[in-house]
């Protein structure tokens, strides 16, 4: 990321509808909850100290003295006591992607509607009855809270994508507000952590709550699945190479899973920086930083196993052909 890029980022981000939750600060709960006081203060104070030394960064140096990119990571103070991930939750989550891989054409498609889902106003209130959810998953999971937020809004916009409820995905596969795949059994991802919700005592109240759990469409059955599927794979408080990593699992490899990694890390990077903010998009050099950090030896990496195939299949497509 080179100094232009970071003044970029550090400006604040397009004008939106901005909700009441503290900028660096996880949901918080009531105030009898000292714990989650503390947990605040440490998030909010890592966090303007990350951006107070990325502002002093690019002005401090010029682009061309800078020769490496810093690292882009906002790394929250954990919580003690944060369970291991199971070491064959871990094996299994790397195997199995959560969202069926979609052709071109429909990743286009179901991208227009979530932008134009996320570009509509989201009620205040509707977005009121996840943050407890949030903040119980990052205190059980020890992962950042923005991180499941940001995936949350990939994939279902807050759950306002039509037939977040109900039915499947366009694929046939996958369901609810963090579209878990619930047919790559016999043991399918959902399966796999499906009762997570039962580490952590449930809100009295929030959105969408189900009469019977666990359940795809239970907003805090889904967010504790998905998070503890992320620290599965390697994301804790940290918003660096772990959370992107575990962003790339829970889609799937392939490119368009490491575009989907690096929208994700970015936006949650981006709230981060500049406060929680469901219209605000990162910008594009941000989004761009995250690719060169993480994204392109991946995408590089995938590049390369496809040439050799097809170099691979060349001689044996040849042989089959003289034989006919």
């Amino acid at each position: 990321m080179h100094p232009h890029e970071l003044d970029e980022a550090a400006q604040p981000a397009q004008p939106g509808h901005r909700t009441p939750a503290p900028g660096f600060a996880p949901p918080p709960e009531p105030r009898s909850e000292r714990s989650s006081w503390v947990i605040a203060i440490a998030i909010a104070a890592t966090g303007l100290a990350v951006l107070l030394a990325v502002i002093t960064g690019a002005v401090g140096q010029s682009s061309a003295q800078q020769q490496a990119a810093p690292t882009i990571i906002f790394a929250p103070t954990p919580v003690p006591g944060a369970p291991e991930a199971d070491a064959n939750l871990v094996r299994a989550a790397r195997t199995a992607a959560i969202v069926a891989r979609p052709t071109a054409a429909q990743q286009r498609a179901q991208g227009a509607v979530l932008t134009a889902r996320s570009q509509a106003q989201i009620a205040r209130t509707w977005m009121e009855g996840f943050y407890p959810i949030y903040e119980t998953a990052q205190r059980t999971f020890g992962v950042n809270w923005l991180l499941l937020a940001s995936i949350h809004m990939q994939e279902t916009a807050f759950s306002t994508a039509p037939g977040t409820y109900h039915g499947l995905n366009f694929a046939g596969c996958c369901g609810g507000p963090m579209q878990f795949n619930v047919t790559n059994g016999p043991v399918s991802t959902w399966d796999l952590v499906s009762d997570s919700y039962l580490d952590a005592r449930r809100p009295a109240r929030y959105d969408h709550m189900t009469t019977v759990h666990p359940s795809i469409y239970d907003d805090f059955d889904a967010i504790m699945a998905a998070a503890h599927l992320l620290s599965a794979d390697g994301a804790g408080y940290a918003l660096g190479s772990g959370a992107w990593d575990a962003a790339y699992d829970y889609y799937g490899h392939d490119a368009t899973g490491v575009v989907y990694a690096d929208q994700v890390l970015a936006r949650a990077i981006s709230w981060s920086q500049h406060g929680f903010c469901i219209e605000c998009a990162p910008s594009a050099p941000l989004v761009q930083a995250v690719q060169d950090a993480y994204g392109a030896p991946v995408l590089n990496a995938l590049t390369a196993a496809e040439s050799a195939a097809a170099r691979a299949h060349r001689p044996a497509a040849r042989a089959a052909g003289r034989k006919a």
